[in-house]
This record gives structure tokens, C-alpha cells and sequence, in this order.
């Protein structure tokens, strides 16, 4: 199910991080009493009376500022608007009411969003400051009296923020449907590849309305089962610059790839991989997703033998964190290749479901201790006691051993090299755990 977002705004230095980390219960964000801190958005799931919700800390806002940063982190903080369901404007007490929180309530009285009024550093309970009813000029109904360093007044915040969520949406695929989101940055072919997957070899097809703005799931039966089609794309509209568009994809994927089982990574076959591509692929393949990569635009492409090899050199490099991620060149334009996303789709989310058995992880131990013996400290030797997996999607393994001090992210490495060449597990990320001694009961 589609999480809602939440995105807290405002000047500089009003508390956002503060309150965001409040609200999220640790500590994500860089609290600091100088402006400016949090340059970009910051994201993490809150919880609060049973609903969920992603919260997005942003970057002070500056309204009429020149500063080329402060208009970056102006950007930021638009973006985060435009995506969110629901806004908090944070402002500060001890400035009082400036025209920059002015022009900053204008702008989200023109977005139509649900917004809940927080003025932060209010540190004592009890009757605000005459102050405070000053932020009642901005034309908003209510007005929350915080502190976020001092945790007062954040229940009443986040009752206000639940009441006005979107009611979540009742998930209706079956056990037997992958969910697949088709997630990149603006022009990579989002939007040409589904009208091209729902165009060809569809048995059903039906639209189902989504919690996010103008995202539409499908669902579509063929001979390779059920799916459902995530579309992120439609981020393209009049007036949106192409920088702007490019950091709002961003949170747009994140979205998608929340709900998806497999993630279909669009790459530009011209233009190769670039920083966001990696950013978003990240996104997925932390999140425990089944990833494919798809390199569109493939028709475009002249010496098509140098291009693959190039490319594949740019994906095995940028993306070393995914290995054995299945690539396919594909056209969303004329559709080549794209009919044989149906079958690798279904077989590496498969990969990624299979189990290893206790005896098969038994000879496995005792074939990879053979052949690469565990590190060593001080003479101390790495002892692995047995393993068992534990989960999939992502697939967790875990090692117990005589000391976790002793193990070293090559040993990692290799494991996980090892577990790949014997039971594939191709596009789905591999967890190893380490358990100490004392930690066998712990399962």
C-alpha cells in the first residue's frame, strides 16, 4: 500500500530537522543553529495512531533571495510541495511573523494542499506569547504552538496531519501478482514502455487509481502471469524546468518503489549512466527490491556492439553494489525486445524467492572455507558454525560464528559472489547477517 507523504517547510533555521527528527524518532537530519543545514530532502517512514505516512525534511526556503544555493534549496523545498499530501510550515516564534512566512503561506494557499500551522520554540507549556496569534494573518485556520527540541505540542501536530492523509486504498492484487514499478529519470521511456507492455500480448488490462497524483497502476494478465504496471512517469509538465524535474523523480520513484516487487531501472542507451540514475537505483535495491535493468532508445543506436560493451563496462562500474543484475537493450518506440521483459521479469523475481536448505547451506560452508579461508586477527581465526537463511526479498542469510569481530566486508563479498555462481539469486539483493556465539538463539 502507498505510503502518503508529509513534507515540513519553511525559512531557515525555523527547527524543521529538529522537528522532523522528532517526529521519526532518531536522528537523520543535521540539526545545527546555523541556516542552511539541510541542503536536500531527507526521507523516512513516521507512524503515528496506526497510519504511515513518509515524512521529507527540506532545505530552508529564501522566497526573493539571488544566492544560487538558496535557490537550490528553494527548489528542493518546492518539489517536496508539489509531491507531498499533505505540508507543515514550520515558522519561528522568536523572529515573529516575516514577509518571507508571508510569501511562503501564499504559495501553499495556491498548491490546494492540506496544511497544518506549526510555530516552533515556544519552549514553555501553558499560554503562548501574545506573539503567536500574529501567524493567525496568514489565513489559516489553525495554528499549532511547538517546540520541537522540548517535544511539546507534537501529538496535537500529528493528530492534525492524520485527520487530513488521504485514506489509504485497499491493495488488490493476489499473492500470485508481481507488482512492477518502472522507475528512472525524466526521458529515459517510462511512459513509452508501459503504453508498449500494455500494448502487446494483454489477456487484462485495468486501471487502478493510486494514492499518489497522477500515477496510475494497471493491472495486466498474460501468459506470464499477473502483473501490475507502476508508472512513475507523467513528471513532465508546462513550465517545470528540466533540473527541477530531475530531483522531483526522485521522490516520485521512491514512492513506486515502496509498493513494487520488481523494479524496472530505465537507463538511456545515448546518454549513459549518470549520478541520478545510480541515486534511483540505489533507492531500490536498498529497499530489498527485485531489479532489472532496461537501456532504452536502443533503435538510436548505431554501432550498437561498442555501445553494449561500454555500457555494460558503465553499469558493471557505477552499479558494482548490484551484482548480477540481468541487463536488456530495448526499444520502448518500436517495442524491440521489450516482449522478453515478460519472461525475465517472472524469472528473477522467482531467482529471488528461492531457499537454500539446511544441508545445501552445510556443503556450501565447508566448499567456501576450502577455498578462501576466513580472515584472521592477531592469529585469531574467523570460525563459522553454521548458517541459515532467514528471508527473502531481499534474501537474508545468517552466519554463526565464534567472533563477529573477525569478519571483514571482503569476506562479505566473496560469500555473496559464491552464493550467486551456486544459486543464481540474479537482481535480488543478498543480506548477510554475522551472530556471534552467544547470539545462536536469537533466530
Amino acid at each position: 500500500m502507498n505510503k502518503p507523504t508529509v513534507a515540513i517547510v519553511g525559512r531557515p533555521n525555523v527547527g524543521k530537522s529538529s522537528l522532523f527528527n522528532m517526529l521519526v524518532g532518531m536522528r537523520l537530519s543535521i540539526v545545527a543553529p546555523t541556516p542552511g543545514v539541510t541542503r536536500d530532502r531527507v526521507f523516512a517512514d513516521a507512524e503515528w495512531q496506526g497510519r504511515e505516512f513518509t515524512l521529507i525534511d527540506t532545505g530552508g526556503i529564501e522566497p526573493t533571495s539571488s544566492d544560487n544555493l538558496l535557490r537550490q534549496m528553494r527548489l528542493q523545498a518546492e518539489i517536496a510541495i508539489e509531491a507531498a499530501d499533505v505540508i507543515i510550515l514550520m515558522m519561528d516564534i522568536q523572529s515573529g511573523l516575516t514577509a518571507a512566512d508571508e510569501d511562503i503561506a501564499r504559495k501553499l494557499h495556491r498548491s490546494g494542499k492540506p496544511v497544518v500551522v506549526a510555530v516552533n520554540k515556544i519552549d514553555q507549556p501553558g499560554t503562548p506569547p501574545a506573539t503567536f496569534y500574529d501567524f493567525y494573518k496568514l489565513g489559516f485556520s489553525e495554528v499549532y504552538a511547538i517546540s520541537a527540541s522540548h517535544k511539546l505540542g507534537l501529538s496535537e501536530v500529528l493528530d492534525a496531519i492524520i485527520q487530513q492523509l488521504p485514506e489509504p486504498i485497499e491493495d488488490i492484487s493476489t499473492d500470485d501478482t508481481i507488482r512492477v514499478a518502472v522507475i528512472g529519470k525524466p526521458n529515459t521511456g517510462k511512459s513509452s514502455l508501459v503504453n508498449q507492455l500494455l500494448g502487446e500480448e494483454r489477456v487484462i488490462v485495468t486501471p487502478i487509481a493510486g494514492t499518489t497524483r497522477d500515477a496510475t497502476d494497471t493491472f495486466i494478465g498474460n501468459e506470464y502471469g499477473n502483473f501490475i504496471l507502476i508508472d512513475t512517469a507523467g513528471l513532465r509538465r508546462k513550465g517545470r524546468v528540466t533540473d527541477r524535474i530531475e530531483r522531483y523523480s526522485v521522490i516520485r520513484a521512491n514512492q513506486a518503489i515502496e509498493r513494487a516487487d520488481v523494479c524496472l531501472i530505465m537507463l538511456n542507451a545515448e546518454e549513459g549512466v549518470t549520478e541520478q540514475d545510480t541515486k534511483i537505483a540505489g533507492l531500490a535495491w536498498n529497499l530489498g527490491k527485485t531489479c532489472i535493468f532496461a537501456v532504452n532508445k536502443w533503435d538510436l543506436i548505431v554501432d550498437k556492439d561498442i555501445v553494449r560493451k561500454e555500457r555494460n563496462r558503465q553499469i558493471l562500474t557505477r552499479f558494482h553494489f548490484m551484482a548480477a543484475t540481468p541487463i536488456i537493450y530495448i526499444s520502448a518506440l518500436t517495442g524491440l525486445n521489450c516482449g522478453k521483459l515478460w519472461p525475465l521479469i517472472r524469472e528473477t523475481y522467482e531467482a529471488g524467492g528461492f531457499r537454500i536448505s539446511t544441508a545445501q547451506m552445510n556443503e556450501f560452508i565447508s566448499d567456501a572455507l576450502i577455498m578462501h579461508p576466513p580472515p584472521q586477527d592477531k592469529g585469531k581465526h574467523l570460525k563459522i558454525y553454521y548458517a541459515t537463511q532467514v528471508g527473502n526479498y531481499p534474501v537474508k542469510i545468517i552466519f554463526f560464528v565464534n567472533d563477529t569481530r573477525l569478519t571483514h566486508f571482503s569476506y562479505d563479498r566473496y560469500l555473496e559472489n559464491r552464493l550467486r555462481e551456486l544459486y543464481g539469486f540474479a537482481g535480488n539483493p543478498i543480506q548477510i547477517i554475522w551472530r556471534g556465539r552467544k547470539e545462536k538463539d536469537m533466530l
